[in-house]
């Protein structure tokens, strides 16, 4: 190594320090942007904030990648730190952290520099900040498309691997395990089932039973597999990968319904319907769907308008679901209804139910109740995401007694907050899922390119497809560290936040890293006997599901960014 050339060591001081300088930017536009959206008392007014759609979505996909570009340059430190090698040649994952933070950081300035007076920023800031040449100099540095070309290259010995999980001897042992299944199980069936838009077939679904896999956020206290001092995000998130890297549709998404209604019921649910419902969860005895997204209203909780009215020994629910993933072969659906007629009070009018149901196959089912009430189901005709089948529901007088409103008689009105308990759970499963979904697309991109022959060479022989594979298997593997660290955070009781920013961030990588698996596949990528075309399609609807792209970036993460700003004074000092 030439001694002009930083160490790795040096390199990744680097680029802390210029992704110190651009966060200070980002601190400070969050800081004018809370000046911009307080009222006179001195709270954040939705109204105001909503004038500034663009730079709210912009600050939280900046913050998203930052806070990605932190956890990179963690995981390339504790990689070296288990994996020794020598200080002055750089490892496969300080390579990765290097690429990332500069891509993110330059992908940062590029926004910030576009409309510097849309963020409260000067000249004077933006010099001193993402324009400062330590940030320049780190970005020049990293980027060259000789130097990421090299990374392609170093990556076709890796046989698909992309760096160190760094995972503990019992998470290891999980992702063993459900590699195997993905690999021996479900990829064996997951072609057919979504071309003929099948139904998950008994061979997937007793396999995940008996692993326990329905268990795996349930403490073992009601039967699951999760300690009863603790939660285990990480595991659930290992095993989702696993699991999605042979079919998001027939495996990777099969414990996220039991891991929103656990969740919910952990949080909010009585003693008496914990003990109910929970052992037959972990069991996987009783298959369950989430009823919450309403035809006019998407994510808008608030406006939710299926009406639950109380009868005698229970409540009457009418109106319409959309988007209930399971809802056919479900035996219990998890349902948010509007107790109290009164609009006006929004999220407070809400309260969730336990609708015991009959197991129906197929695409459509109809359901009468002995005291007349109707439940009809159909199965929406979908792109992707198949083997699931997500379906329409329509109540009409669908009776649901006292004892299955969740939380009991002090849950009415508190619906709301049950369901945020559930899909924070939701949020991390979510980028597990695309994670997997990048891991089987760039496997195949790989040997794909080993394989294909243009003009007499390998695909992988050229300098383009090499910049590819070096930019996808370093998405990848920070993507999957990243959803990692904020995994161990909520196992700590932390981490909300993250969660958000992790899913609208690997969610948007998915959909980029698969169009880049189909594209190296060329003309084949587009036929659907190719795997890759399914990864494509299915990594569409990430960025949809579990939280809007858009509700998430405007409505969760920029709201809180701006809640917890600093004032700008506290920024400048």
């Amino acid at each position: 190594m030439s001694q002009s050339t930083p160490t790795p060591a040096e390199q990744l001081q680097q680029a802390a320090l210029a992704l110190a300088s651009v966060q200070k930017a980002l601190d400070y536009s969050l800081a004018d942007l809370k000046e911009r959206s307080q009222q006179a008392d001195g709270k954040i007014s939705a109204a105001l904030l909503d004038q500034h759609q663009l730079v709210s979505y912009d600050l939280a996909l900046s913050c998203a990648e930052a806070t990605g570009a932190r956890f990179a340059l963690d995981y390339a430190k504790r990689a070296r730190a288990a994996g020794g090698g020598s200080t002055s040649e750089l490892s496969l994952e300080e390579r990765f952290a290097l690429l990332f933070a500069a891509e993110a950081l330059q992908a940062i300035r590029n926004r910030l520099s576009a409309r510097p007076t849309d963020f409260g920023l000067n000249e004077q800031w933006l010099g001193a900040t993402v324009d400062y040449p330590a940030v320049r100099q780190f970005c020049l540095s990293q980027l060259p498309a000789a130097r990421v070309a090299e990374l392609g290259q170093l990556m076709r010995a890796e046989n698909g691997v992309t760096g160190a999980y760094l995972l503990d001897d019992h998470h290891e042992m999980m992702r063993e395990t459900f590699r195997r299944v993905a690999e021996e199980v479900v990829m064996p069936l997951a072609e057919e089932i979504h071309r003929h838009d099948l139904d998950i077939p008994d061979a997937i679904l007793e396999q995940i039973k008996d692993l326990g896999c329905f268990g795996i956020s349930i403490p073992e206290r009601f039967g699951g597999i999760q300690s009863d001092e603790q939660e285990d995000n990480l595991g659930m998130i290992v095993v989702t990968e696993e699991l999605t890297r042979g079919s998001l549709g027939a495996a990777g998404s099969l414990i996220t319904r039991p891991e929103i209604l656990s969740k919910a019921l952990l949080k909010g649910g009585t003693e008496q319907q914990q003990m109910k419902w929970l052992p037959q969860l972990a069991s996987g005895d009783r298959l369950c769907a989430v009823a919450v997204t309403e035809p006019n209203y998407g994510s808008d909780v608030a406006n939710m308008r299926l009406k639950a009215t109380k009868t005698e020994g229970g409540w009457l629910l009418n109106g319409a679901k959309t988007w209930c993933t399971f809802g056919g072969k479900a035996g219990v659906l998890l349902i948010l209804a509007r107790t109290n007629p009164d609009i006006s009070l929004g999220h407070r009018g809400l309260s969730m139910f336990l609708l015991e149901k009959p197991v129906y196959p197929g695409h459509a089912f109809e359901f009468t109740q002995d005291g007349g009430g109707k439940l009809t189901g159909k199965a929406i005709a979908t792109i992707g995401y198949r083997g699931m089948h997500s379906f329409d529901l329509f109540f009409d007088n669908v009776f649901v007694p006292d004892e299955n409103m969740l939380g009991g008689p002090k849950g009415e009105g508190k619906g709301f907050y049950f369901t945020m308990a559930g899909f924070a759970g939701g949020r991390i499963q979510t980028a597990a899922r695309a994670v997997g979904l990048m891991q089987a697309a760039y496997e195949k991109a790989l040997s794909y390119a080993q394989e294909r022959m243009v003009f007499g060479y390998p695909i992988g022989d050229y300098q383009l497809t090499q910049i590819k594979l070096a930019r996808m298997a370093a998405y990848l593997a920070i993507g999957r560290q990243f959803t990692y660290s904020v995994g161990r955070l909520m196992d700590k009781g932390e981490g909300d936040m993250e969660a958000s920013m992790v899913k609208f961030f690997t969610c948007k990588t998915a959909e980029w890293v698969t169009r880049e698996a189909l594209q190296i596949h060329g003309g084949m990528g587009y036929a659907e006997e190719v795997p890759v075309s399914r990864y494509f399609i299915d990594a569409r609807v990430l960025s949809i599901f579990e939280g809007a792209e858009e509700t998430l970036a405007l409505k969760v993460i920029a709201r809180s960014l701006v809640d917890n700003a600093k004032t700008k004074a506290e920024v400048e000092n």
